[in-house]
């Protein structure tokens, strides 16, 4: 068979097969007359074999070893070949990631688009000045992709770069809450903290509404954030989370606070102090947590917490009878 016949059935160019040839990778059988070059039928075969070789990212060297060693190996290199395709991979989606981006924000042109290219990779640098510079410069530009501020922000670790990232998101409204609702869902507690902090310096109703579920999350931590946020916000849903806080020390001078503002309704009012007596009442309850408990209802007006400090200035506890009894004189004016 003539080298055209073969590039016509093969699919490989009559350019590329003279290139094999000269690769020592397929040797012709001989020539015709004219010295047309001839393929036999095993050529063939093994120009199908390079192929199959090439399409799994061999390159011609590796194919050349494959077929001219029977003693080859292949698990080494198909290994190789699966750490290189999934760097290729990686790298691939992080320039599709990149360009969605700038698409998404749609520069009006070519000096837009290398703005955001450089914001896009101070965000990512591996300098913390760098990365708060970005954040802070990020603020300023609304073609600033919010999902690229999220993606940052859920993984900072440096405080003052974190800092710097909830506040710019917080600037670009309530467009990165639902992604960060999402990071709520992270294995990593880490991330779960850093998305609720930054959900709770976002505005708006709809971060309030996100902040109200997660008053049911299974982790404590996102649970505390979410309720100081509530609280500031006067959503009275939070209540009983910061009175677990009180409870349990954590934040507990925050979460005390927080319900002092909170009962300045008087239903509120009414509500925290029950909800404050309650945990004093049920239970047992460490002598720390009563004196904090103790000292959260201080802050809070009305009869309902007036009567729970006469109980407990009679408490057994004299440091809780004490707090108890210093806090009524400061109601009475004394």
């Amino acid at each position: 068979m003539l080298i055209g016949e073969v590039a016509r059935r093969s699919g490989v160019s009559a350019r590329m097969l003279r290139h094999y040839e000269s690769l020592g990778l397929v040797r012709p059988t001989g020539r015709t007359g004219s010295g047309y070059r001839e393929y036999s039928d095993e050529n063939i075969r093994r120009i199908f074999h390079i192929e199959s070789l090439r399409s799994l990212g061999l390159s011609l060297s590796d194919v050349g070893r494959a077929l001219g060693d029977p003693g080859f190996a292949p698990a080494e290199l198909v290994d190789d070949l699966v750490r290189r395709t999934r760097d290729r991979i990686a790298a691939e989606t992080e320039l599709l990631t990149r360009l969605r981006r700038i698409g998404a924000a749609e520069p009006s042109g070519w000096e837009d688009v290398l703005q955001i290219v450089a914001l896009l990779q101070g965000l990512g640098s591996k300098s913390a000045g760098t990365r708060q510079r970005a954040a802070l410069s990020a603020a300023e530009e609304a073609s600033v992709p919010v999902e690229a501020l999220v993606e940052a922000v859920l993984n900072e670790s440096e405080p003052n770069v974190a800092g710097a990232l909830r506040w710019a998101l917080a600037q670009s409204g309530e467009d990165g809450a639902a992604l960060l609702a999402e990071g709520l869902g992270s294995s990593s507690a880490e991330v779960r903290e850093r998305a609720v902090r930054s959900l709770a310096e976002i505005a708006g109703d709809e971060a309030t509404a996100l902040l109200r579920d997660a008053l049911g999350h299974p982790d404590g931590v996102v649970r505390g954030y979410a309720a100081l946020a509530l609280g500031e916000r006067g959503v009275a849903d939070a209540v009983p989370v910061l009175v677990d806080m009180v409870v349990e020390g954590m934040n507990d001078t925050d979460a005390a606070d927080a319900l002092s503002a909170l009962a300045g309704d008087p239903v509120s009012a009414d509500r925290i102090a029950a909800g404050l007596v309650g945990r004093l009442v049920r239970g047992p309850v460490e002598a720390a947590a009563r004196r904090r408990l103790t000292q959260a209802l201080g802050d809070v007006p009305g009869d309902t917490a007036s009567r729970a400090l006469v109980d407990l200035a009679r408490d057994e506890d004299r440091a809780v009878a004490l707090t108890a009894t210093y806090l009524l004189g400061l109601r009475d004016g004394v």
